[in-house]
């Protein structure tokens, strides 16, 4: 039932052409993630993590709906093709506006790529049954993040900006996450530390 649910939500993450329908798969991939981590709750600790979880990637999830927002305020739509071609048509290079948007949708991003400095989430992650949670946080949900800047790059061509910022944000996570999954001894954080 999980992972109908989650390929339910991938899939409409993936393949909606607008973002209110994105968002939905988000939070849909979000809801499979929290279930799975508490599968055990029997464990106290599990219960923990996936709280833990939860309420750091709403963190993420609040500053993106913030960022839809400011979108549909400043565009009236949320289609992504008609925002890629209004960000072009009504921000010069290096509008505000369009900056602080870029940054709001890269918050979202972080949450769900357990990019610094909401990452704390994702090691504790693994407390669910291991090949579902590999394949679920290792080999999609954490790449939905990835997806949605690709998806929007032409809001970051606008931004230099914000650019810059997912480059920082990128390269600190890359850099402490390979240090650290090189010291641990549980082959589950391992993979979670490998996957950021």
């Amino acid at each position: 039932a999980y992972m109908n649910l989650f390929v339910f939500s991938m899939l409409m993450l993936v393949l909606g052409d607008n973002l209110l329908v994105l968002y939905l798969g988000w939070e849909g991939v979000g809801l499979c993630s929290y279930l799975l981590i508490g599968f055990y709750h029997d464990d106290l600790e599990n219960g923990y993590a996936a709280r833990k979880a939860f309420v750091v990637t709403r963190v993420g999830d609040t500053a993106m709906a913030i960022g839809l927002f400011l979108l549909f305020r400043e565009l009236g739509t949320l289609d992504i093709q008609a925002i890629l071609t209004g960000a072009e048509q009504t921000w010069p290079a290096g509008s505000p506006t369009c900056t602080l948007i870029a940054l709001l949708l890269l918050g979202g991003a972080v949450g769900k790529s357990a990019q610094l400095p909401l990452q704390t989430w994702l090691p504790d992650a693994m407390a669910g049954p291991t090949p579902v949670s590999a394949l679920i946080h290792a080999a999609t949900m954490v790449t939905a993040g990835v997806y949605l800047i690709a998806r929007m790059h032409d809001l970051y061509l606008l931004s230099p900006d914000a650019q810059f910022a997912v480059v920082l944000v990128g390269l600190a996570t890359l850099f402490i996450a390979s240090f650290t999954a090189l010291v641990q001894t549980d082959i589950k954080r391992i993979l979670a530390f490998s996957t950021m």
